[in-house]
């Protein structure tokens, strides 16, 4: 299968397209590449290096011959999507529709859309399904559910879009974040010795690592298309969901030494919900979701050493989003609608550290951001 992956020199994308070229895929690329430079190790051969192309631009012409198109592209979390709502809403939005009718002109017979569970909002302890009650709180869960009803309307007996309700992220990648919670507190311990808590710590988050994210897109590439056209699911483990203080816990018993503590006047965090994920293990009963969150933390933690993640890369603009695009504010290379202002290098291009390698990885402030 030919497979176009519109956001590849992401988080996810760095992750995924070796992954589907490993299934014996042949996946290619299109990205923005606003965060090219931002990298933990060396990005894979042919990865996030196309020319900058913007979703909201793309053409039936730019995907013709492709089987598959999966939409990675996004502003991608809710600090970021609060710094312009109205960006966030033309790229998650408008960007990704754009992205659909393109490839659905251009005769791709299945989109695969990377959607949240942040969609969920506040749905509390009670494990939520798919055919559950949607109550984004932010900019960037509203416009993941309104984009989720107008790819269904594109739905054909020639056009399958799915939506894959990703849990929160977390794990290992050569495009690091460390503006997710997992991530973040596992860099807070190990360049600060403190595991430092934004909200009290009460509230429950599902949590999925890259790798079995990228999986799931792989067997929804793959199924028969009766199994997924025009359906939505929840993507992670049921033991998954935690709530943010045992994160924190298992993060200090990782690393010696260090300690939780809290912000000042922390409290309740309103993002607050479970989510059931039997809809996706039954209909895949041989998708093997591999990672646990104590996995994943273990595998942070060699990588962080490995490739000697200092306090002063912790709080910098590499690996934090909401950071970043402000850097590229500010010194033009985006216009406050997010669209690049030049093709050239950006600000922090052409860091490199060494090979990307880490043990039990199968595919080659004084916080960095709120981590809860």
């Amino acid at each position: 299968m030919k497979v176009l992956v519109a956001g590849d020199g992401g988080y996810i994308g760095a992750v995924l397209v070796p992954f589907l070229r490993a299934g014996g895929h042949e996946a290619d690329g299109l990205d923005l590449g606003l965060y090219d430079g931002c990298d933990l190790g060396v990005m894979p051969a042919g990865v996030g290096a196309g020319p900058p192309a913007d979703i909201r631009d793309v053409t039936a012409a730019r995907l013709a011959g492709y089987d598959a198109v999966v939409c990675l592209a996004a502003l991608s979390n809710d600090p970021l999507g609060h710094l312009n709502p109205a960006a966030t809403y033309s790229v998650n939005l408008a960007g990704t529709l754009c992205l659909a009718r393109a490839a659905k002109r251009a005769g791709s017979q299945r989109f695969i859309f990377a959607s949240s569970c942040s969609l969920y909002g506040a749905a509390g302890s009670a494990g939520v399904a798919e055919d559950g009650e949607l109550t984004p709180l932010t900019p960037y869960g509203e416009t993941k559910v309104l984009a989720e009803r107008e790819l269904s309307r594109l739905a054909g007996d020639d056009f399958s879009p799915v939506c894959l309700r990703n849990a929160t992220a977390y794990g290992a990648s050569p495009r690091l974040r460390l503006d997710i919670v997992v991530n973040n507190l596992t860099a807070a311990a190990m360049t600060t010795g403190e595991v430092r808590l934004e909200s009290d710590g009460t509230s429950w988050r599902p949590f999925v690592h890259v790798e079995d994210i990228s999986r799931a897109i792989l067997a929804t590439l793959e199924a028969p298309r009766q199994l997924v056209h025009d359906q939505a699911f929840n993507v992670g483990r049921f033991d998954d969901n935690l709530q943010i203080c045992d994160i924190a816990g298992l993060v200090r018993d990782a690393s010696p030494g260090s300690k939780i503590t809290f912000a000042d006047g922390a409290g309740p965090d309103v993002r607050n919900y479970r989510v059931d994920f039997a809809k996706l293990h039954d209909t895949f009963p041989d998708l093997a979701l591999h990672w646990t969150v104590q996995a994943g933390i273990d595998e942070l933690v060699s990588a962080y050493a490995q490739h000697d993640l200092s306090y002063d890369d912790f709080v910098s603009a590499r690996f934090v989003r909401l950071r970043r695009i402000r850097e590229l504010l500010a010194a033009g290379v985006v216009d406050d609608a997010l669209r690049r202002t030049t093709d050239g290098t950006l600000p922090g291009a052409g860091f490199r550290a060494p090979e990307f390698r880490t043990p039990g990885n199968t595919v080659s402030s004084s916080a960095a951001a709120p981590a809860s």
